[in-house]
């Protein structure tokens, strides 16, 4: 709490911050949200839920633990799906070696924030040469405030640690009461032992009217392999932050993203992928699709340290605007120190093919149809690589309802 009132909150003067103000999170008073598990049943978050094909699901109602609402099916041997409170309780000693270790609070102002408020989160350990093989769900929901003049803040936490040779696929969720304005700040850190592969999913579904700052950092060993998929449908403002370091060789990181805002909501993507060794290769894809004044932020950024001969790595990201009041501010940058390097990037911001809207509407779609149509291609390369079918048609289904609410129909 003392760095974060040494720090204070980030503003458009701070480099990272230039294009995203914060004034109506500092501007707004919060107070932590009281339990809320009681006012929540399973039939609330049947919409959110993965049970039909996830292994396990672990809820959490305002950052804490609702045992009532999640539910573990039979794991394999080992495996550790738990409360990070009870994790910390009866077995710190397997946790202290990595909790706070890698996202580090000193620079960081929400960071700080939520390290201030840990009081419980999501712990998951897979040991090694083991393999989870259906997903495992981690859900937060976001309950209203019932006092008049304040708003509820939560600082959700999670904790992944993959053994060497394991394998697992797990899936984020955020989501909230519509219509009502809170504060989700939440922290993962994901520790990948050697030849660890992970598939790690982000969905965040939060209230249009609710603030999301959302950090995960990723710590990669020798021959991992680490793939993201993160999808923002909700929030007024949103700064969703991500830092793999590939410290060790052979390494394999991809980080995708696709992002929805309309009316004048904002979403920021910060990216940053250090190549701290050599060998090791990524690949980058976010698109972002814009109506009404909404705005977008995107800031991806590539280190290849000294060390790092052999990096090969990719940037692209794109930016659909449906509406002339949309923009985007979309910073690519490469800090390459080796000369062995084989690095690129690429940005590109545009409307609605206009020619392709006609060709579709020649051949009998509506206009809403053939816009959507060529939205959902657009989308497509994200969405095409994520790996679990039931969760991308969901995403899907989302998808459309945005549109249908965000894009005209004239």
């Amino acid at each position: 709490m003392d760095r974060f009132q040494s720090l204070g909150f980030p503003s458009t003067g701070d480099e990272e911050w230039r294009f995203t103000s914060v004034a109506p999170i500092a501007e707004t008073s919060f107070m932590l949200a009281t339990d809320g598990r009681t006012a929540l049943g399973s039939a609330d978050l049947s919409p959110f839920r993965l049970t039909d094909f996830a292994r396990a699901e672990i809820a959490f109602v305002n950052g804490r633990y609702a045992a009532e609402l999640s539910k573990i099916h039979e794991l394999p041997g080992g495996v550790r799906v738990e409360s990070l409170a009870a994790a910390l309780a009866n077995h710190a000693g397997d946790i202290d070696p990595y909790l706070t270790r890698f996202a580090g609070f000193e620079r960081q102002a929400f960071t700080a924030l939520n390290t201030a408020f840990l009081a419980d989160g999501a712990f998951l350990y897979v040991p090694a040469a083991t393999i989870v093989d259906s997903p495992i769900h981690v859900l937060f929901v976001s309950t209203a405030c019932s006092a008049p003049l304040a708003s509820t803040m939560a600082h959700p936490r999670v904790l992944v640690v993959m053994g060497g040779s394991s394998q697992a696929t797990i899936v984020e969720s955020y989501v909230g009461p519509q219509g009502h304005r809170y504060l989700t700040n939440a922290v993962t850190e994901i520790v990948l032992g050697d030849n660890a592969v992970v598939d790690h999913c982000k969905l965040q579904r939060e209230s249009v009217h609710g603030y999301h700052i959302g950090t995960m950092h990723v710590a990669g060993s020798r021959s991992a392999t680490f793939r993201s998929h993160s999808i923002s449908f909700g929030g007024s403002v949103v700064r969703n932050e991500v830092v793999a370091v590939l410290d060790g060789e052979g390494i394999d990181c991809t980080l995708d993203g696709l992002y929805v805002a309309d009316e004048r909501r904002l979403v920021d993507n910060h990216t940053t992928i250090d190549h701290a060794k050599p060998h090791c290769g990524s690949r980058e894809v976010y698109k972002g699709i814009l109506a009404g004044h909404a705005r977008a932020v995107f800031n991806g950024k590539i280190i290849v340290r000294p060390d790092a001969q052999k990096t090969d790595a990719k940037q692209t990201n794109k930016a659909l605007l449906l509406s002339e009041d949309a923009q985007i501010n979309t910073t690519p940058q490469l800090e390459i120190f080796a000369n062995d390097v084989k690095c690129t990037h690429g940005a590109a911001v545009g409307q609605m093919d206009d020619e392709a809207l006609f060709y579709l509407r020649a051949r009998g779609l509506s206009h809403q149809e053939a816009q959507n149509l060529l939205i959902h291609a657009f989308a497509a390369d994200v969405l095409n690589s994520m790996p679990l079918e039931p969760l991308r048609t969901r995403v899907e289904a989302v998808l459309l309802r945005q549109l249908a609410r965000a894009v005209p129909t004239a």
